[in-house]
């Protein structure tokens, strides 16, 4: 692959001048998410725990705010590396844009990796694709088989993509406009739905729906994807999705352990030992010298805090370590494993934070208690919703009515196709935050009768 042809500051939609404007594209992409709507809502959509009131814990805003961060130094170093390895082969504005902008790209797109996820995290995702399982008898046949793949498979992946470059009934300017760079590198997943296939890596999910086809080649096309596939439609990922990945593996594999910590739902005893022993099983630390500053530490929350930035900068420097070691391969996407996971080869403690949040993190009641509970909400608002946009105009009950009239306008695809009203549908659920949609499933059921101001 070209270097120089790997970013592109060509938005989806719009490529308008910004001459009063000091701010590269990249940055004016990461301020544009900031103040977005969508990315404001991720404060009231699950992390992992159930937000819980008298102690913090993180939602998918803080997570997505802390892993924009390590994203920034993961694409500081990388492009330092790229301008400096390569530069004989970039040109003089390519090495401007690795050497001082490859960070604001990686940082923006870790900023909105999520904004696609439903509420009730996964358990919300799995809510949409069960409800089209288990309705095929009477919805299949009104779509295309390519359709019909995108709601059994729902993904927020994909769903991402659709809410950063769709343009909704009655909004004035439509999309995000992103750059092409940022948008290529949230692709974790570039393949349509029919692709998708759970034994190759960047082919396990995936990542747009038959409605983004177009504007995702539009963008691979930017920024120099290579295309594996026309039919079904699937690329290699963009070298930069790698850097994303790590920055969320790195943050969310971390911190989950330290919410569980201050939930004491980890002792702490088995939290600071496993912190302790990778960072020393990754050479960054004498195990006694660790022990010794944890020792002038009093509170037992502080002692994980500090060994949490500890261990957070040293997966850092290990994942710039195999992505520059492994760039060729990274380069040509080729390379088959995420750089957490190759970084798990040299440090067996990773195998055993993974196991202990399997077993008492993401198992925890609490945590299965949100699961199911999210799973009955957003299944509930599915049946409300969707049998009444698909109803032929001359049958829609006047029950159905009132429920059409629930959606807001800008999701209501009155003359578009089975698939496009439906999509409308999945864009106001998946859209909502976890307290939204408990209040509207509680009115809709009857549970809670009367204005809320």
């Amino acid at each position: 692959m070209d270097l120089n042809k790997l970013y592109s500051a060509t938005r989806t939609n719009y490529n308008g001048s910004h001459k009063s404007d000091q701010r590269t594209e990249f940055q004016r992409d990461f301020d544009r998410i900031i103040f977005s709507s969508p990315f404001r809502r991720l404060q009231n959509k699950t992390q992992v725990f159930p937000l819980p009131g008298s102690v913090f814990v993180h939602n998918r805003l803080t997570h997505s705010l802390e892993v924009a961060s390590v994203g920034r130094s993961l694409g500081s170093l990388a492009g330092s590396f790229i301008a400096q390895k390569f530069d004989a082969d970039l040109t003089d504005e390519s090495k401007e844009f690795y050497k001082y902008s490859l960070d604001s790209v990686i940082a923006a797109a870790c900023l909105c990796h999520d904004i696609g996820n439903p509420a009730f995290g996964h358990s919300g995702e799995d809510a949409i694709a069960s409800y089209f399982i288990k309705h095929q008898g009477e919805l299949k046949e009104k779509f295309s088989e390519d359709e019909w793949k995108d709601f059994i498979n729902f993904e927020g992946n994909a769903n991402a993509i659709r809410v950063l470059t769709q343009q909704q009934n009655g909004k004035s300017g439509g999309s995000f406009n992103l750059t092409s760079s940022t948008l290529s590198a949230i692709a974790k997943y570039p393949c349509q739905s029919s692709a998708k296939n759970k034994k190759i890596l960047h082919r396990k999910k995936f990542g747009f729906f038959q409605s983004e086809i177009n504007v995702f080649e539009e963008m691979a096309a930017n920024t120099s994807m290579i295309k594996e596939a026309d039919s079904p439609v699937q690329y290699k990922r963009h070298p930069f999705v790698w850097l994303v990945e790590a920055a969320d593996d790195i943050c969310y594999h971390i911190i989950d352990l330290e919410d569980a910590h201050r939930l004491s739902i980890v002792e702490s005893h088995l939290c600071l030992q496993l912190l302790v022993d990778l960072i020393v099983s990754l050479g960054a630390d004498d195990k006694s010298r660790l022990e010794t500053r944890l020792q002038e530490i009093k509170n037992k929350n502080e002692k994980v805090s500090y060994l949490r930035a500890k261990a957070i900068s040293v997966l850092i420097g290990k994942a710039i370590e195999i992505y520059t070691r492994d760039f060729d391969a990274i380069l040509t996407g080729d390379y088959d494993t995420s750089i957490f996971d190759s970084i798990g080869k040299q440090s067996p403690v990773i195998r055993q934070i993974v196991d202990v949040s399997v077993e008492f993190i993401y198992n925890h009641r609490s945590v299965v208690e949100i699961e199911n509970a999210g799973y009955n909400v957003m299944s509930e608002l599915l049946s409300h919703f969707i049998p009444p946009v698909l109803a032929a105009k001359d049958a829609v009950s006047k029950a159905q009515d009132k429920a059409i009239k629930l959606l807001p306008e800008q999701f209501r695809y009155k003359e578009g196709s089975n698939y496009e009203k439906v999509m409308g549908v999945l864009d106001y659920v998946s859209g909502m935050t976890d307290n939204y949609a408990t209040d509207l499933y509680r009115k809709i059921k009857g549970i809670e009768i009367g204005m809320t101001v």
